[in-house]
């Protein structure tokens, strides 16, 4: 799946390693006042992900200082919940990862670098796990999530996981809440049944259409 320029501005989109995951790359302006992006554009949307972009419930975002990590979360399925990923100031290595048992890429992971002068962003469908880590201070990333926040639905596997060998650096100590740095192994909540299963992400992606 792969995208080219159609004109100053439009944003591009290509396939990275994760079965129904997209990266988006648009145009950024710079000026003396600063600078402009556009990193959503409902016909890219389209063109890349052959439907419309999912109705969007619920807006959210943090603020990171350098060296935090967040992540890998995930929601439980069903609901679910699909998610667009942006960093309008500062940078972060955004980390994805296959956490629905029964996908051609289940255990894959993927990164891209996210940041205001970057004009880049990412969707990941229902069932992939989302982690980033701070490159910058006051690093902000903004979510455009397909169902609301829950807690009791939200879940999370280890990013430190040695199976799944995230490249995270060793010359930076890496700041991480209580819930993340006690997180289950991939293999752990694959025992623990806490990972969803393919099809029924599948099924829930659809129904966000329905």
């Amino acid at each position: 799946m792969s995208g080219g320029r159609n004109g100053v501005g439009e944003p591009t989109f290509r396939a990275c390693g994760i079965e129904g995951a997209v990266v988006f790359d648009s145009h950024v302006h710079h000026d003396s006042r600063g600078l402009f992006s556009t990193p959503l554009r409902a016909s890219r949307f389209l063109a890349a992900a052959g439907r419309p972009m999912f109705p969007v419930r619920d807006v959210s975002f943090n603020v990171s200082a350098r060296g935090v990590l967040r992540g890998i979360h995930y929601t439980a399925t069903p609901p679910g919940r699909a998610k667009y990923v942006c960093c309008p100031h500062g940078r972060v290595t955004d980390f994805f990862v296959d956490l629905r048992v029964g996908s051609p890429t289940f255990g894959h992971w993927d990164a891209v670098e996210l940041g205001a002068e970057l004009g880049r962003a990412v969707y990941l469908p229902i069932g992939i796990g989302h982690a980033f880590l701070a490159e910058t201070d006051d690093a902000v990333i903004v979510y455009l999530m397909s169902q609301e926040y829950v807690p009791e639905q939200e879940l999370a596997v280890s990013p430190t996981d040695p199976a799944l060998g995230l490249p995270l650096p060793r010359d930076l100590p890496l700041l991480q809440s209580d819930r993340d740095r006690s997180a289950p192994t991939l293999a752990e909540a694959a025992e623990l049944a806490l990972l969803p299963g393919y099809q029924a992400c599948r099924t829930a992606e659809s129904a966000l259409w329905a």
